[in-house]
């Protein structure tokens, strides 16, 4: 299903410029540089080709003949473009770190590189009759690469692509429309001997793709040059002796269109729309058809909506979309989209050369927003209050700011969690337990128990099979569940030793939360006299008033429990959370009180 809804995607992208698709037989390439000759083959200049972006030049993307080179394949010279080494037999400065023997031999990588490009170019002399490729066959008879010293661009322009342009035309050498004929003619022709087969992806018999290109490039941490969605490199992959892709055969168009789509949504001009990370995987999504929604998802999934920055028309389409994330997917019909209009969304990790698919989601605008919403509305709580945040708690808070409350920093998140939570909200099913898990983790090693923080657990609890009823937003004073009273009976405990005595560092939710919500029959009994003690130092209306909230809670523990589980911990820290809320709304900054006199 993936392949085949890559496959049709490649039709509407290539319809939309904007997606810079390349057609068959050419890719997408950044060209930093141009190498500009006179119809004679002498050369004119080099032209640095480069974008102003910020403070950066960044190259230029280009449709040119060919692939980009897997690693490791030698001298393998592209057809009129490729890196300086290969156009100008150009040797970058010796490196600081470089040894004389690291240095000689790139520079002797580098000659062979010119000359292997040279020679290809060379060899095709007679079969191309096209004036721009008789003068850079000149240019290549006589270039000597000892002048790349000329120009110091170069150096700085080491690691770029560059193509040709003859003096005087705004288009460049491989644009030039016999070279593109013949060029076509050689992609036409199959580049092997392989009796056709059934594709396994249109259904037609086809030459099938020993290697799927182009290598799919923009998936984090994956190797820079590309790496394959689908391969084989093993004996033992091979099936009645057809090695490679052959055994499970994809013709070589339906291998080029879904490398090719899944390319323009990872990395191609319009990827910001179609791309987030989630953990350490890349997720992508498109929609059947054009929509205003596909424009603005990526911006809601990953929290970079800022409608005071936005025009009119767009402030009005992300009022409306955040209605549809409050109410459910119909209000999408207000932006002019149709909620029936199939979605896909497509999460991949980086392992090694090869892209592993974490989760595929396939439904309808509609359905994804109705589990967008019910995925927020199982967030939902009291905003907290009094804890200094210069930023008010967002109303749906993106998945990477969720997963950020799993580990004290983003490297320590587990690889596998973003996939799973992914699939729960896609699914509309009970969030991983280990998410759970890892956020008791962090409330037991910092004992903080944030806004975040207590979203997910009332959400995870929320989602739990067993679960009976709906979890509340806020205080919720009827609930008899032992842990959340016990949570809840902690948050007064802390507050009155406050209220007794001041800030005094260490309180005692920093030296007990983690004991206390594992092991309450042992830590309570000693909370409670010290709480004693903090009365004796209340006026006597302070002493009511925290004696009434105790007592309130007390009564309804039958007994103290001796162990809680992960469950009753996430019931601890939500009532924990809910109580010093409310203690929050009732007296906005607490003071300390003076000592009792006697």
């Amino acid at each position: 299903m993936i392949l085949q809804s890559l496959n049709q995607l490649y039709d509407r992208l290539a319809e939309d410029a904007s997606y810079g698709i390349a057609p068959a037989g050419y890719s997408a390439q950044k060209i930093a540089f141009v190498v500009v000759l006179h119809p004679d083959g002498r050369l004119y200049g080099i032209d640095d080709v480069r974008e102003e972006k910020g403070k950066r030049r960044i190259s230029r993307q280009m449709l040119v003949p060919g692939q980009a080179k897997p690693s490791g394949s030698g001298i393998n010279p592209c057809f009129l473009w490729d890196n300086s080494a290969y156009l100008l037999g150009h040797v970058g400065p010796k490196k600081s770190n470089e040894s004389d023997e690291a240095f000689e031999k790139r520079r002797l990588r580098t000659e062979k590189s010119f000359d292997g490009f040279r020679a290809k170019h060379l060899d095709l002399e007679s079969q191309i009759d096209d004036p721009g490729y008789m003068a850079l066959c000149r240019f290549l008879k006589c270039w000597n690469p000892d002048r790349c010293r000329e120009f110091g661009l170069l150096d700085e322009l080491d690691s770029g692509f560059g193509v040709f342009q003859l003096i005087g035309e705004t288009r460049y050498l491989h644009q030039h429309a016999k070279l593109e004929a013949w060029w076509k003619r050689q992609t036409d022709e199959p580049a092997q001997k392989t009796a056709a087969s059934l594709c396994l992806v249109t259904g037609e018999r086809a030459i099938p793709a020993r290697t799927h290109e182009p290598k799919l490039k923009g998936v984090a941490g994956a190797q820079s040059s590309g790496a394959a969605l689908v391969s084989f490199n093993c004996d033992a992959f091979k099936s009645y002796g057809k090695d490679q892709s052959l055994n499970a055969p994809v013709s070589e168009q339906a291998a080029f269109r879904y490398c090719t789509a899944l390319n323009g949504l990872l990395s191609g001009p319009s990827s910001d729309k179609h791309r987030i990370s989630v953990g350490d995987t890349t997720v992508v999504f498109w929609t059947e058809k054009a929509t205003v929604t596909e424009q603005w998802l990526a911006d809601f999934l990953s929290g970079n909506i800022e409608a005071e920055a936005q025009d009119e028309t767009a402030r009005e389409q992300t009022k409306a979309l955040l209605q549809a994330l409050r109410s459910g997917g119909g209000e999408l019909k207000v932006v002019g989209d149709d909620p029936a209009t199939p979605v896909q969304i497509l999460g991949l990790a980086p392992n090694a050369a090869r892209l592993a698919p974490r989760f595929w989601h396939t439904g309808s605008l509609g359905d994804l927003f109705d589990k967008l919403k019910a995925h927020h509305d199982a967030l939902r709580v009291v905003p907290q209050h009094g804890a200094g945040s210069k930023r008010p708690d967002p109303e749906f808070p993106p998945i990477w700011m969720l997963l950020r409350e799993t580990a004290r920093e983003s490297k320590d998140i587990s690889p596998l969690l973003g996939g799973a939570l992914m699939r729960a909200i896609l699914e509309g099913t009970a969030y991983p337990d280990s998410l759970a898990s890892a956020v008791i983790r962090r409330i037991r090693a910092d004992r903080t128990i944030n806004y975040m923080r207590a979203a997910i657990l009332k959400a995870w609890l929320l989602r739990k099979p067993h679960q009976k009823g709906d979890i509340s937003v806020s205080l919720d004073t009827d609930n008899l569940d032992p842990a959340y009273r016990l949570g809840r009976l902690f948050a007064v405990l802390e507050s009155a030793q406050y209220a007794a005595l001041g800030n005094v560092g260490a309180g005692i939710r920093d030296r007990f939360y983690s004991s206390a919500s594992a092991t309450p029959a042992i830590v309570f009994p000693r909370l409670l006299r010290t709480y004693q003690h903090h009365l004796g130092k209340m006026t006597q209306g302070a002493t009511i008033a925290f004696e009434k909230r105790a007592q309130d809670i007390i009564s309804g523990i039958d007994a103290m429990p001796s162990h809680l589980n992960l469950e009753a911990q996430a019931r601890f820290a939500l009532g924990y959370y809910h109580q010093r809320q409310a203690l929050f709304d009732g007296a906005k900054k607490p003071e300390s009180v003076p000592e009792k006199k006697e």
